[in-house]
């Protein structure tokens, strides 16, 4: 599937979709009051306090504080992508999913985007190229190259190895026989053509390795030469089902192995992740003739919470690691460790592991060198750390690399220590770095002076945003948020966000909400107000609610006169701004009546 998956969509399907059933059948939930329990899946607890809603469509752990929609479980659960989730609840549902663009098959090839037809051509290549290994003639000499790479008859059936032989057109007599199949053999990137010409087969005298999506599913291949050729490994290229910078070599394999270990060996060669499993070593994949994209690290730490790269230690290994690391400081979340590993001139995992066993391999991660370290290492090697301008020109280098690192412990660490490096004060080096990210920071805006929370208003605002998540028909109740804008104090933009999504649909779950902010730098804290308990009833809610609106509208309308009235006495106000505070005396006076006629 190409193109953006609306939100409209996005909503309607949680709209049809059961969380308490998605999660049931995979982790079984027993009824506890109106809510769901179990021992929560994402830590270890021995009483459950993993809690479902199926008011609210949202699940909450009191324990570890995970919480999401039904999308949010099977990303966190079975470690999906946001369109890979949206995908299993869609068929699910029995949902097509809409796209807002055309197809990426009818674009590019004008044969129609059957995702399915190209699955199954993809599979019947599969068993064709094994079969040759098999059975091919030519077949003997690919056997004698794998034997000679010292791969066993189990590991390549394991991993499904098969053989391209020789010729132009073998795959394609195979498996077309029409225009349409022909076509859909090169829009699954099986064959190719020149223009206006018959398709031709791409793989032809080559080790074929079948390269499985999250789900086990054959979206593409690589092909390695067993004699003189270039290039010596060949990819599938770009096609409906197979993203390069995306998809990981043996992951769907490695998936329990990389649970179990809580860590992912990442590798440069197909046929180093097979050797690595021959010998036991069961937790490696290997990026597609690219380097590590965001994308490929996303997928990674779904699965375990440390990343190994494993590189040859000359120079091409020492600048594929640093694009790794460049590539990697913006997925430094809190908790994810990425390491690098240089293995000795002239080895690779498979000639290293075979040379000293599995647990001489294993042993060599504990060498692993952490991000930071190799980050301020290879920076401290460009300067003279003896000079003032060599320490001022380290400082200059790792700015702009730490700059794109999530804000937390790490990033507050890795800056502690480029201060002890460079001998600066930490407080000047934090100034620093507020300089030099200030130009693409938004600023408030002019004349608004951002002062600590005052007058109750975080607490006002908490519990406004804890109900309008909990009960999301109180957004019929709320009118025009805008003036709410005009408030000071943590959340507003939060709060004013929410107010203006529920008052255009207030029928929205709690879960379907997270999925409107998915995005947004506020999803933690959503989460955790949308598992907020009130002591209160729910006949009580619309009349708190009512209740904290009118007080958020009187701290916004004293808030814009202590601002007007501060210039007035600074400077004076212009014409407008007179008007302006008139106003807002009139509705300050009109809301206190309110009060007034409320209490007596």
């Amino acid at each position: 599937m190409t193109g953006r998956i609306p939100e409209k969509f996005v909503d309607e399907l949680l709209a049809r979709i059961d969380i308490v059933d998605v999660i049931d059948s995979r982790v079984p939930l027993r009824r506890a009051g109106k809510d769901y329990k179990a021992c929560c899946p994402f830590h270890e607890e021995k009483t459950p306090s993993f809690t479902v809603s199926q008011d609210k469509q949202f699940y909450h752990c009191f324990g570890c504080g995970v919480h999401g929609s039904a999308i949010g479980f099977l990303m966190e659960y079975e470690r999906l992508s946001f369109p890979e989730a949206v995908e299993e609840l869609a068929a699910r549902a029995g949902l097509a999913i809409p796209r807002e663009s055309r197809p990426v098959a009818q674009a590019a090839s004008g044969v129609p985007g059957d995702l399915a037809l190209l699955g199954e051509l993809l599979s019947h290549a599969d068993r064709y190229y094994r079969r040759q290994l098999r059975e091919h003639p030519q077949a003997s000499v690919a056997v004698s190259y794998l034997k000679a790479r010292g791969l066993s008859g189990e590991i390549a059936a394991e991993f499904g190895l098969g053989f391209a032989p020789d010729g132009w057109d073998n795959l394609v007599r195979a498996l077309g026989g029409t225009a349409a199949t022909e076509d859909a053999l090169v829009a699954a990137g099986l064959a190719a053509r020149k223009e206006g010409g018959k398709p031709y087969d791409r793989f032809r005298g080559r080790i074929m390795f079948p390269i499985h999506d999250y789900r086990g599913r054959i979206i593409g291949f690589g092909g390695r030469v067993f004699a003189q050729g270039e290039p010596k490994y060949l990819n599938s290229p770009e096609t409906p089902l197979f993203h390069k910078g995306r998809e990981l070599y043996g992951l769907f394999r490695a998936r329990d192995a990389l649970r179990r270990e809580n860590r992912v060996l990442v590798v440069e060669g197909y046929m180093d992740v097979v050797a690595l499993a021959q010998f036991g070593f069961d937790y490696a994949v290997a990026t597609l003739g690219t380097a590590t994209t965001r994308e490929h690290l996303d997928r990674l730490f779904r699965y375990a919470p440390e990343v190994v790269f494993c590189f040859d230690g000359d120079r091409a290994g020492r600048e594929a690691a640093w694009r790794a690391l460049v590539n990697a400081m913006p997925v430094l979340h809190e908790g994810r460790q990425i390491s690098f590993l240089f293995l000795p001139d002239g080895e690779d995992p498979d000639t290293l592991i075979r040379k000293e066993g599995l647990e001489a391999f294993v042993a060599r991660l504990r060498t692993a060198v952490s991000l930071p370290d190799y980050l301020f290492q290879t920076l401290a090697a460009e300067v003279d750390l003896g000079r003032l301008d060599g320490r001022a020109r380290l400082v200059e280098l790792a700015r702009p690399l730490l700059s794109n690192v999530p804000q937390g412990a790490l990033r507050e660490l890795m800056l502690a220590r480029l201060a002890e490096i460079s001998h600066l004060a930490p407080q000047k080096l934090s100034k620093l770095m507020e300089e030099a990210s200030a130009p693409a920071r938004q600023g408030t805006p002019a004349g608004r002076a951002v002062r600590p929370d005052a007058g109750g208003v975080p607490s006002l605002v908490k519990t406004a945003l804890a109900l309008l998540l909990q009960h999301p028909r109180l957004g019929r109740l709320v009118g025009d948020p805008q003036p709410f804008l005009a408030l000071d104090g943590k959340g507003i933009p939060l709060l004013v966000d929410l107010m203006r999504l529920l008052t255009d649909q207030p029928e929205l779950k709690t879960g379907a909400i997270l999925e409107h902010f998915r995005d947004s730098k506020y999803i933690h804290h959503i989460g955790r107000l949308a598992a907020l308990d009130h002591p209160m009833h729910q006949q009580d809610v619309e009349a708190e609610f009512t209740g904290l609106l009118r007080q958020l509208r009187c701290e916004s309308n004293r808030q814009q006169i202590d601002r007007l009235s501060a210039k007035e006495r600074a400077g004076g106000l212009d014409s407008a701004e007179k008007s302006e505070l008139v106003r807002l005396l009139r509705e300050k006076q009109e809301l206190e009546r309110e009060k007034l006629s409320r209490t007596s």
